[in-house]
């Protein structure tokens, strides 16, 4: 897959067939949309491209309440997006001067002149341009003008998209990770740094490796024990049980603190980038009278997680 970052790099790409979004999640409707992309693009002998932004748009225009929590970091979706078969990515730089320019601007000299559209892929009710006056009726006015064509996504469609993004961060907000693979297609993942934390998990034989997810806009699911698989930077599995939350029985701050413990593992993780993917949540945070209540349990969690991993094979 070839990643341009903004339209300065962009290389030749034959026949260009275009959809437009953030695709965050990249989830099963984002999937029906690259299917579609890359069948049109195979019959004029071109090649699939969405045109995406970072920073979010909502980072750039509310930078003080943009509210954002997504399903996926930059990294993640630019991945996804090569393992499910997307053949180009351009990724614009959000400006608040790239937002004021106006539909006609932006379809003429960034669509035609600069990327030279064949097909557009685009939702019945997507908007863009300044005033967000570019719509599919535009669309359908000008495509003659400039020699592309465009391509109605139903309202079906568009809502089967919107529903499964909304569900899945339901989900995941929820605790519920087996709901969120199914609209995903596969687990849900975070990736992140481990970082050095008070060893208390050593101490009492369940140790832990810290993980700094580096974003703060990733979405982090449901204080709670889970059951996860955490795969190594150079690529090795492990089984394992995963605890997001205060630690309230050996802490007194409301930091959030997100530390896994791998099964049967023994080293150092110290500084290597992890993936976590999420299987199922087991139970609530909870405050214990002793840290020895607390390692009894954590024994439990483990055996019963152990038991989770014994019945999937």
């Amino acid at each position: 897959m070839n990643i341009f970052q903004g339209f300065e790099e962009l290389g030749n790409i034959p026949n260009p067939v275009l959809t437009i979004g953030t695709f965050d999640g990249v989830h099963q409707g984002h999937q029906k949309i690259i299917d579609r992309l890359n069948e049109e693009a195979e019959m004029i002998g071109g090649e699939s491209v969405l045109f995406t932004f970072y920073p979010h748009p909502r980072m750039v225009l509310y930078p003080e309440n943009h509210g954002l929590r997504l399903i996926q970091t930059q990294a993640e979706k630019i991945d996804k997006l090569r393992r499910i078969g997307m053949k180009n990515v351009i990724v614009h730089p959000f400006t608040r001067e790239f937002s004021r320019l106006t539909a006609i601007e932006f379809v003429r000299d960034y669509l035609v002149n600069r990327l030279k559209v064949k097909k557009l892929v685009i939702g019945y009710d997507h908007q863009f341009g300044k005033n967000r006056e570019g719509s599919i009726s535009f669309l359908k006015e000008v495509c003659e003008t400039y020699d592309f064509e465009v391509i109605e996504i139903s309202a079906q469609e568009v809502d089967e998209v919107n529903i499964s993004s909304t569900k899945i961060r339901g989900a995941i907000m929820e605790g519920n990770m087996q709901l969120a693979a199914s609209y995903l297609g596969n687990p849900f993942e975070l990736h992140g740094k481990v970082v050095h934390g008070n060893a208390m998990g050593r101490s009492i034989g369940f140790p832990t490796a810290n993980i700094d997810i580096e974003s703060e806009i990733k979405l982090i699911p449901k204080i709670g024990v889970y059951a996860v698989h955490v795969v190594l930077s150079d690529g090795q599995f492990y089984e394992g049980m995963l605890n997001i939350g205060i630690r309230p029985t050996i802490a007194n701050h409301d930091n959030l603190s997100i530390e896994v413990n791998l099964f049967d593992f023994k080293g150092d993780l110290y500084g290597q980038y992890l993936t976590v993917q999420f299987l199922s949540r087991f139970r609530d945070e909870m405050k214990f009278d002793s840290v020895n209540d607390l390692k009894e349990q954590l024994e439990t969690d483990e055996e019963n997680i152990r038991s989770y991993f014994s019945a999937l094979v």
